[in-house]
């Protein structure tokens, strides 16, 4: 357990690239426009978090727990979320821009993303059953060897998934959707 803890704490407009972020145990606390840089949550447990309108770029999140967590309106760039704590995973995302981030050979069951842009996301190897992707943008992201049981595609767009790649089952589809599984065979769909 780390030795700082943070209970209902609001953290509003840090830059904790110019102001260290103090590793420990934060439960309810609420982080709105902070700015998190390389290594900056490595380690750290966050327990019922909010992070609204936050900049993360390139932050480490090696060891680190998310517990109940909510990015809303976050940018998060470059962020590898294969290297948190597995044990109790568990973060939603609301219109956040997530560009160039990983959740290689992670369990995201059910796990939620909602009017975000999601560019060039690797879920390479991650379990995204009965997992939501509403309202979301997926230009470039990456699924192979992913499991799709009943994945919620149906208001997704700008996806493209190589249905023999990936482990398929009851996923949902809206009609619109279905060239994004057809893709690698090069077809004229026309509307």
């Amino acid at each position: 357990m780390p030795d700082n803890y943070f209970e209902d704490k609001v953290f509003e407009g840090v830059d904790f690239s110019a102001r260290p972020f103090e590793t420990g145990e934060y439960e309810s606390c609420r982080f709105h426009h902070c700015i998190f840089p390389a290594d900056s949550m490595a380690g750290a447990e966050f327990t019922d978090c909010l992070f609204e309108d936050c900049h993360l770029s390139n932050t480490g999140m090696s060891k680190t727990t998310f517990n109940g967590a909510r990015f809303v309106n976050c940018k998060i760039q470059g962020v590898f979320f294969d290297d948190c704590n597995e044990f109790l995973f568990e973060a939603i995302f609301e219109g956040c821009q997530i560009s160039y981030s990983s959740f290689t050979g992670r369990s995201l069951k059910k796990q939620h993303f909602k009017n975000c842009k999601l560019v060039e996301v690797d879920f390479s190897g991650a379990d995204l059953t009965e997992a939501v992707f509403e309202n979301s943008a997926l230009p470039g992201t990456k699924f192979e060897n992913t499991t799709l049981i009943k994945t919620d595609f149906r208001t997704a767009v700008d996806f493209s998934i190589d249905p023999s790649r990936n482990k398929f089952k009851k996923a949902r589809f809206s009609q619109s959707g279905l060239a994004g599984l057809l893709e690698k065979y090069e077809l004229d769909i026309q509307p």
